[in-house]
């Protein structure tokens, strides 16, 4: 089997021969990722084979301190939507499967698309992450990019969306570039399994079989311009100890092969989805505590990129999630083309938090953190080797904090309800002090007093 840079063999003999680590080797492991410049693979390895209570302990509290030190209390928030649930693919976990005949297929023409996106207008949102089935032929392109037009072209009152990040098949080098100049943030694909025979029993047929042509989708949309990608795994479909070092090697081939590792990972659980009995029951599936430890060590060994968490998940796991190393957030999401203006089409899976925004707005300011709908890098070209240059060294949190406040200031005036806005008004009161640099401070004040006149959109 021809799997590129994903060492099969490697893989299946550590977890067949290693143990876990003493607690001496744990302590010289959690004490090197809290220099924050990440930690070797074969580190890694070994916290993945910790099952010893009060160790686990250790590295998620580890995992807590990284997560403050670089992202502080700031947690970015945006919404999925789809658009088409055509598909030509038999993925066997997912809804949307070319063979599935109990859900209604629709693609949304641009007019539906427009009603979308005012819904999540007015609701405060900024920040969208465009996903479509892969169901529309020759034609999925230009349909994505005039997509993207469109999404970009409403306007509703002081609000619009700012950022697209988008989740379509993989491309040729060509057609990345023409991705590339429709002003898309990260270019986000999943393996959903790097164990191929798991891979090949998932993807029996379309597009998506050819695993080698979706493993190197990244290398080409990097080749192709787009500084930043987002990668992914779907916990449950093998075991996660394999996933998360194959995922290790994907983002070490990227940092040689482009120079820059993934902006973002991505860690969605198997969740139940219509006419998926292997959906309903995960091959393998990956419990609360296994979660968070997943996460934790993530966060441990690749601290400078984004961890992406969706509303697959409760309410109650996404909470404990923040703590551990989770930077972003779905909130208010709907799953299926045309759920946020009608509720005509089937969902892709099933939902674990089925709050509003304003609702996970309220709790994220009642754990103290800073909702932020920022996109301010991506305007600015902070983005792929120019992010972790500032990223790195922790210069990129002048910005960060900042930004942050400003743009959830939009949200607190335009859109948030009375208690939310009371509550979100004194956190930023509290979290204005926090920022290091007097000068950048001063600026922060006035950005937020013009906010307060009717402003909008400003950004360090």
């Amino acid at each position: 089997m021809e799997t590129a840079f994903i060492d099969h063999e490697k893989i299946v003999s550590y977890l067949e021969n290693s143990k876990p680590p003493e607690l001496s080797e744990l302590r010289a492991i959690l004490d090197h990722a809290r220099e924050l410049k990440g930690i070797s693979f074969a580190e890694t390895e070994r916290l993945l084979m910790v099952e010893d209570g009060d160790q686990l302990n250790e590295i998620l509290e580890t995992a807590n301190y990284i997560k403050e030190e670089i992202y502080g209390r700031r947690l970015v928030l945006f919404a999925p939507l789809y658009v088409s649930n055509l598909c030509n693919n038999e993925c066997l976990y997912c809804a949307f499967r070319f063979s599935n005949q109990f859900i209604p297929r629709r693609t949304l023409t641009q007019e539906e698309i427009r009603r979308e996106v005012e819904s999540l207008v007015r609701e405060g949102h900024k920040r969208v992450l465009l996903v479509s089935g892969e169901g529309l032929g020759s034609d999925a392109l230009d349909y994505s990019l005039e997509t993207i037009e469109t999404i970009y072209s409403v306007k509703q009152g002081q609000g619009e969306i700012r950022r697209i990040n988008i989740n379509i098949a993989p491309l040729t080098v060509p057609e990345f570039r023409r991705l590339r100049q429709a002003r898309i943030g990260t270019y986000q694909l999943f393996q959903e399994t790097y164990h191929y025979p798991t891979y090949k029993a998932m993807h029996p047929r379309g597009p998506k079989s050819n695993y080698l042509n979706h493993l190197t989708a990244m290398d080409r949309a990097m080749e192709a311009g787009i500084d930043d990608v987002g990668v992914g795994i779907l916990f449950g479909l093998y075991d996660y100890r394999f996933e998360v070092m194959a995922l290790l090697q994907h983002i070490q081939h990227l940092e040689k092969t482009q120079g820059v590792g993934p902006h973002t990972i991505s860690v969605p659980r198997l969740e139940p989805a219509n006419g998926s009995d292997i959906a309903a029951q995960p091959p393998f599936p990956v419990n609360d505590r296994d979660f968070r430890k997943i996460i934790s060590i993530l966060r441990l060994t690749v601290p400078y990129t984004g961890m992406i968490l969706s509303t697959r998940e409760t309410a109650e796991t996404r909470r404990e999630a923040l703590k551990l190393g989770i930077s972003q957030i779905s909130a208010g999401s709907r799953t299926n083309p045309g759920g946020y203006s009608s509720s005509d089409s089937a969902a892709q899976f099933s939902l674990g938090d089925h709050r509003n925004l304003d609702e996970v707005i309220r709790d994220i300011v009642e754990q103290g953190y800073i909702p932020s709908f920022c996109t301010g890098c991506y305007r600015m070209g902070r983005t792929g080797h120019d992010f972790m240059d500032l990223a790195k060294p922790g210069l990129i949190k002048r910005f960060c904090l900042p930004n942050a406040l400003t743009s959830f200031k939009e949200y607190l005036v335009n859109y948030a309800k009375k208690e939310t806005r009371e509550k979100g008004t004194s956190l930023i009161d509290r979290m204005i002090a926090e920022i290091p640099s007097e000068k950048t401070g001063e600026q922060t004040r006035l950005f937020l007093s013009r906010i307060e006149s009717g402003e909008k959109d400003l950004y360090l």
